[in-house]
C-alpha cells in the first residue's frame, strides 16, 4: 500500500537540503522578526475556535477547488469569523512560500505555515515569510527533536501545534509543555479521515492543553460533535473549500 506520508518526507528532506543552499539559515536569522505568539491570543482554552484551511489541493485527492485562489479563500475566511488561517506551503497541497508571504500581505488573522516540519531550518523560514505558528507531526519526529523545535519555534516568538494520530503520539506530545495539540483525524498513510479518531483518543488528552481536531471535519454536525465532546476548535480545509457557499459555511463553523 503506498504510504503518502513518507513519500513526502523523503522529497521534504531534498527541497530542505536545496533551501539551505539558496538561503543559509545565517541569513534568514540576520532578516526575520521575532513574532508575537499571536496564535495563543487568538485560541483561547475553553472558546470555539475555526482554522481555516487555503488548500487547493490533496495527495490522495486530487484538485479540490478550481474557483478560488489562496488569497481569495484566505479573505473569505477572515470576512466570515475564522479565529486563525492555516496555510499549505507544500507543493503535495500546491502550497508555497510565494502564496504564503500573499496572504500574510493581504489578512490580519494569525497564520499557521502547514508543511511537514523535518529540520529546524524551516521554523526559521516560516517566521521569516510571517507565520504565527508551525505545525510539528510527531508522528514524522524524535522525542528529542519535537522538544528541541518546540522550543526553537517559542525562542522566535511562534506558537507551535503538536499533531497527533493516536494515543502514543499523544504520549509523546504530553511530554512536552506544549500548549496546542491537534488530533489528527487523518490516516497518515492513506490519507482517509474520519472525526472517529478525535472521539477515540480525547479521553486521554490532559485537559489543560488546548485541542484542536484537525480534517475530516465535513458538516455542521461534525462541528457539534466535536464542541460537545470538549475540543477547542478544529482546523477544517475541505470541508470549507469543497462547499457550496464558502463563506457561509465558514460562518456556521466557526460559530459552531
Amino acid at each position: 500500500m503506498r504510504d503518502i506520508l513518507s513519500e513526502i518526507v523523503a522529497e521534504k528532506k531534498l527541497t530542505v537540503a536545496q533551501a539551505k543552499i539558496s538561503k543559509p539559515l545565517e541569513k534568514i536569522q540576520r532578516e526575520l522578526q521575532i513574532g508575537k505568539f499571536r496564535m495563543s491570543q487568538a485560541i483561547q482554552k475553553g472558546a470555539w475556535s475555526l482554522i481555516a484551511e487555503c488548500k487547493l489541493q490533496s495527495p490522495a485527492k486530487g484538485r479540490l477547488n478550481q474557483t478560488h485562489s489562496v488569497i481569495e479563500l484566505a479573505k473569505i475566511y477572515e470576512a466570515n469569523g475564522a479565529a486563525m488561517l492555516s496555510v499549505h506551503t507544500d507543493k503535495h497541497f500546491l502550497g508555497s512560500n510565494e502564496d504564503f508571504i500573499k496572504v500574510r500581505a493581504e489578512v490580519d488573522l494569525p497564520l499557521l505555515r502547514k508543511d511537514f516540519v523535518i529540520d529546524e531550518y524551516q521554523i526559521y523560514e516560516a517566521r521569516l515569510i510571517g507565520a504565527d505558528a508551525v505545525l510539528l507531526i510527531v508522528r514524522i519526529l524524535t522525542p528529542a527533536e519535537l522538544k528541541k523545535f518546540l522550543y526553537v519555534t517559542w525562542s522566535l516568538g511562534m506558537d507551535a501545534l503538536i499533531e497527533v494520530h493516536d494515543e502514543q503520539d499523544l504520549k509523546i506530545a504530553q511530554a512536552t509543555q506544549a500548549n496546542f495539540i491537534g488530533i489528527n483525524n487523518r490516516n497518515l498513510k492513506t490519507f482517509t479521515t474520519s472525526i472517529e479518531n478525535t472521539i477515540e483518543i480525547f479521553p486521554y488528552v490532559e485537559k489543560s492543553r488546548v485541542i484542536i481536531s484537525e480534517s475530516g471535519v465535513s458538516n455542521v454536525e461534525d462541528i457539534k460533535i466535536l464542541r460537545d465532546l470538549g475540543c477547542d476548535g478544529a482546523l477544517v480545509g475541505e470541508g470549507l473549500v469543497r462547499a457550496e457557499n464558502i463563506g457561509e459555511q465558514t460562518k456556521l463553523f466557526a460559530g459552531g
